[in-house]
C-alpha cells in the first residue's frame, strides 16, 4: 500500500529529502491539540527533522523539548505521509516524508528552547484547517478517527 502523498511532484526537479517526525498532542479531554506557528505565520504539528543517528523516538523527544518544553510519551504510530513542496525561504524543493505519532502523556518540564515559535491550542477541526501541510492534516484526521 502506498503512503498518502501531498503536494505536487514535478518532473525534472531534484528534491532534497527531509525526513520529519511529528506529534499529535491532545489536551486531557482530547478536544484540542497544540500547534506550532513558525515565524512565517504557518502552522505545523510539533516535531521536525530527524537528524543523523536519531530514530523516530529520539528525534521527536528532542523536538518536543526544543519547541514546547514538553517531555512526552509516544503512543500509536499513524504511519507515513509524503509531502512534496518548494521552500521559498530555502529556495529548495523538498521531499518530506512525515512520520506521525500520538502523544499519550506529556509534562511541561521547562520553557521551549526555541523562543521564535508561537504555540496555541485549537479545537481539532480548526487545527486541521490551520495546518499548512497536507501530511499533517492527514495525521490529525487519522488520529481523530482512531485515537487510543
Amino acid at each position: 500500500m502506498s503512503n498518502p502523498t501531498f503536494g505536487e511532484k514535478l518532473d525534472n526537479v531534484n528534491y532534497k529529502a527531509r525526513y520529519g517526525v511529528y506529534a499529535i498532542i491532545p489536551n486531557a479531554t482530547k478536544d484540542q491539540i497544540i500547534l506550532v506557528q513558525a515565524p512565517n505565520g504557518s502552522w505545523f504539528l510539533p516535531g521536525g527533522e530527524i537528524e543523523a543517528g536519531e530514530d523516530h523516538f529520539s528525534a521527536l523527544k528532542r523536538e518536543l523539548i526544543e519547541e514546547l518544553g514538553f517531555s512526552a510519551e509516544l503512543g500509536y504510530y499513524y504511519g507515513q505521509a509524503d509531502e512534496y513542496f518548494y521552500s521559498r525561504h530555502r529556495d529548495t524543493y523538498f521531499y518530506n516524508p512525515a512520520y506521525l505519532y500520538e502523544v499519550t502523556h506529556y509534562e511541561k518540564i521547562g520553557a521551549p528552547l526555541e523562543d521564535f515559535n508561537h504555540l496555541a491550542w485549537f479545537p481539532v477541526d480548526e487545527a486541521i484547517v490551520k495546518l499548512k501541510r497536507g501530511s499533517h492534516k492527514w495525521g490529525v484526521d487519522a488520529w481523530k478517527k482512531n485515537h487510543h
